[in-house]
């Protein structure tokens, strides 16, 4: 395993990817800007532009605010291989290989939490660089493929486990599954994995409001019949209640989700970065060039939003900050 070896410097430099603004014209995308009745005002700047920090990959997602690491670490899925970005610096590996690594939290004591297809494990970094295994099975079978996840303020584990790393042999090892079905399983300090629900075919990206009494989980087995929408639970003593639809009818499928301290939610979907606030009012879309898998709030001073799409790993500066995200 090699962690935190540079790359060529080729095609890592920042540069504008909607060069007259935030909604300017770069024309594959005049199709998918934001429509005028889009209001985030209280998101973005009207001058704000796209920036491109990494255009190598082949498949980014999983993208984290990591300080006691160094920055941004995300994970190029289908090239087995986990990145970090310095302020101003360029791409570096971090991780090789990674198992197929996918998405990736910071916990409450600043220690990376990923889940990975390949071993159908979620891990976490300690301190001093070893793995330590978190899950790795449940009613005695091997997880499907950890997707995504999120920790709770009382160092509680939530994540989703579809079916992808199992499915794709580009993102994993191709096997049978040995679960029941696909959950969203909750892994509580000093208890066992628990099934929190099991009502989703693929659930993919999850996050919780600011004050965690709500969780967001996306469904994107719409190619097996479910629903492509973002749905919301209540939260309250460790389990979930009151299932409901959030959003629905967007472009693709709803991937990894964000919230900031105000309560909006966002989602990478099949066309960029989609913008709801708290009630479910739509607000905006942040245009991007094909699917945009994940996202994350980060930065010095938690502001910067960046954006996994494809081999892309883009950023825009906001008015807002990040509910989850530790500095």
């Amino acid at each position: 395993m090699t962690e935190t070896s540079p790359l060529p410097h080729r095609g890592i430099a920042r540069r504008p990817l909607l060069g007259l603004g935030l909604l300017g014209a770069l024309a594959p995308m005049r199709a998918r800007e934001a429509r005028a009745s889009d209001d985030l005002s209280a998101v973005l700047d009207p001058s704000a532009r796209v920036e491109t920090l990494y255009d190598e990959g082949e498949w980014c997602e999983g993208p984290v605010w990591a300080p006691t690491l160094g920055g941004l670490i995300f994970s190029d899925v289908r090239r087995n291989r986990m990145m970090l970005i310095r302020e101003g610096s360029r791409a570096e590996v971090f991780r090789e290989p990674s198992n197929n690594a996918n998405g990736n939290v910071i916990d409450g004591e600043g220690r990376l939490v990923t889940c990975e297809h390949r071993t159908s494990r979620v891990v976490r970094r300690e301190a001093d660089g070893a793995i330590t295994v978190l899950a790795e099975s449940h009613d005695g079978g091997r997880l499907n493929s950890p997707n995504d996840a999120v920790v709770a303020r009382d160092g509680t584990i939530w994540f989703t486990d579809p079916t992808y790393g199992i499915d794709q042999a580009e993102e994993g090892t191709p096997r049978p599954s040995e679960q029941k079905g696909r959950f969203v399983f909750r892994l509580a300090p000093g208890s066992s994995l628990a099934v929190a629900t099991d009502r989703f075919v693929q659930p993919n990206g999850l996050a919780f409001s600011p004050d965690e009494r709500i969780l967001y989980v996306s469904e994107s087995g719409r190619r097996e019949g479910a629903p492509a929408e973002i749905r919301a639970f209540d939260v309250a003593d460790g389990r979930i209640s009151g299932e409901r639809r959030f959003a629905s009818g967007f472009e693709g499928v709803p991937d990894g989700l964000k919230v900031d301290t105000d309560g909006r939610v966002y989602a990478g979907t099949g066309d960029g970065v989609r913008i709801w606030a708290a009630d479910g009012r739509p607000l905006g879309h942040i245009p991007t060039e094909g699917p945009c898998a994940n996202i994350a709030f980060g930065g010095a001073d938690g502001r910067r939003l960046f954006l996994c799409a494809g081999r892309r790993v883009l950023t825009v500066e906001t008015k807002v900050r990040g509910a989850a995200i530790r500095t």
